[in-house]
């Protein structure tokens, strides 16, 4: 045999050890040092499949998750935020080298962007009516076109064919060729848009605190709601459970599902204007700024606040993997969890000065941070923030034409009702608590008494020898089975009533007002 080939399966059998270990339960129980025989046999077959699920683990990773995902690694002293994107760019290879760009277009911003959920058409807005779509795959210009009026954000639908633009009077739905599809008049004067593509519905908050939920594939308009919290353009979607995330001017910020008139949850955030909200992916972390130049992060399985940091921000956002970008003016800053959501300065970006950022968004699956901001859009580098590793029966970068429209149409098929949309969607398919029974009204209780005492008088009964059916004791009979029979409802109304029949006694302790102290009974001598 080779020598290469030689160590080249040792290689693999040394990189499977160590996954072996990554999946390993710990070191195992000493069998040794047992005397009882029946515990040791149990102990040992418990071993032998804590190895086996281990080994499995470690090849399933292999084959299914073969890219493992970079991230910035300083060496002793260094701090990974001084590096910049100058010194990354020397660092990796040919292809990601080519992704970060800069384009400068200062005539129509400051810009808006989205990404679909795959990472590889990015929609831009500009303020004053440019849009275009573009394939971040091969850096090609699909269309580009102008509205000739103010664009307040965009999103994509459920695929690159569709996306919806937030206009100046009404949202319009556009397809990939730029005709004008729909114009969707009753959402008014849209501030943002949100798509929860598990249920086909399109989000919007209007100028007027108006919450509107549309189904893109039929058409319906499922809800439209008043916040009563007044405007507001801090809008997000949670991708845990697709409730919808507001922030408003009195520092709240309330989540919002399409059957509920209320919001499922009110939190006060901030002492002053919430001006940006992002969830991450896992949807237990949601991260908040506001202008008392505060981030905070929340658990939002408690509701409290995990950590504080002195800091403003005008965008949030959270990767895949949970890094949380920030914009402040023409600066961009990424923080990065090292453990117990305790998020530290991991990178920063400084574009022109001047330059004011209006929104980041990470791409999916790719190393990249989009940034919208006054003079264009840009997009750079940031290790470690996407997911190296995507299946393709969710989230295809390189789908054909035939897997785009099977996705379509299972997407189509496998569309949730509005009612699944919950803070806890694990809720599902679970079975309910029995409902407390509902207290019975007074006129239910009369009518059903009624029927009791017509129901106790006309039993019939035997006839007995001896003069134990005289008509006395018959009479006699009767109405203890009639008072029988009315006794239950009787304390239902009394339950109901709270016993009107007892007088309340007024003990010497209570001080009556002065008013009322000349009725008191005085006490007997």
């Amino acid at each position: 045999m080779a020598p290469a080939r030689v160590d080249a399966e040792k290689d693999a059998q040394h990189e499977l050890e160590m996954k072996v270990a990554k999946y390993s339960r710990g070191q195992g129980a000493d069998l040794k040092a047992l005397g009882d025989k029946k515990l040791k046999g149990q102990l040992s077959v418990k071993e032998k499949l804590y190895g086996q699920s281990a080994k499995a683990a470690a090849k399933a990773e292999k084959w299914l998750m073969p890219n493992d995902g970079g991230i910035l690694e300083p060496d002793h002293l260094e701090k990974t935020y001084r590096f910049s994107q100058r010194d990354i760019l020397t660092e990796v290879d040919l292809l990601s080298s080519r992704k970060p760009f800069d384009m400068i277009l200062p005539v129509l911003g400051p810009y808006n962007i989205g990404y679909t959920s795959n990472g590889r058409y990015m929609l831009v807005g500009g303020r004053k009516g440019h849009l275009a779509m573009m394939d971040m795959l091969h850096m090609d210009l699909i269309k580009e076109f102008e509205v000739r009026e103010t664009v307040r954000d965009v999103t994509f639908l459920h695929n690159e064919q569709l996306y919806a633009v937030a206009q100046k009077k009404y949202p319009y739905i556009y397809n990939q060729h730029g005709t004008e599809i729909h114009c969707l008049k009753e959402h008014g004067k849209a501030l943002k848009l949100q798509f929860l593509s598990k249920q086909f519905l399109l989000a919007s908050i209007n100028s007027f605190g108006q919450l509107h939920y549309q189904d893109v594939s039929t058409g319906e308009m499922v809800a439209n709601y008043r916040t009563g919290l007044g405007r507001t353009d801090v809008m997000r979607a949670n991708p845990y459970n697709a409730v919808i995330g507001l922030g408003h001017a009195g520092g709240k910020v309330t989540m919002w599902k399409p059957t509920s008139v209320k919001p499922l949850v009110t939190m006060l955030c901030h002492h002053g204007p919430v001006t940006a909200v992002a969830f991450d992916r896992g949807g237990h972390l949601m991260a908040t700024a506001g202008v008392d130049r505060k981030i905070k992060i929340w658990d939002l399985r408690k509701y409290e606040v995990v950590h504080s940091y002195p800091q403003r921000a005008q965008s949030l956002d959270f990767s895949q993997k949970g890094l949380l970008a920030c914009s402040n003016g023409s600066q961009v800053e990424i923080y990065r969890d090292f453990g117990g959501h305790d998020y530290k300065l991991y990178m920063k970006h400084k574009i022109m000065k001047g330059y004011q950022v209006g929104k980041v968004l990470f791409r999916p699956y790719e190393d990249i941070l989009g940034i919208g901001h006054s003079m264009g859009f840009s997009s750079i580098l940031v290790p470690g923030s996407g997911e190296s590793n995507f299946d393709t029966f969710v989230d295809n970068p390189m789908e054909t034409t035939k897997q785009k429209r099977e996705k379509e149409v299972h997407a189509l098929l496998d569309k949730l009702p509005p009612e699944t949309i919950m803070l806890n969607p694990n809720m599902i398919a679970t079975v309910s608590a029995p409902k407390k029974k509902e207290k019975k009204t007074k006129k239910v209780i009369e009518e059903e008494m009624e029927d009791a005492i017509e129901a106790a008088k006309n039993i019939e009964r035997k006839k007995k020898t001896k003069g134990r059916s005289k008509p006395s004791k018959r009479a006699k009979k009767k109405a203890e089975d009639v008072f029988k029979a009315k006794r239950p409802f009787l304390e239902q109304s009394e339950e109901i009533n709270g016993r009107p029949d007892k007088k309340q006694r007024i003990g010497e302790e209570v001080e009556l007002p002065k008013a009322l102290q000349r009725f008191a009974k005085k006490p007997q001598s």
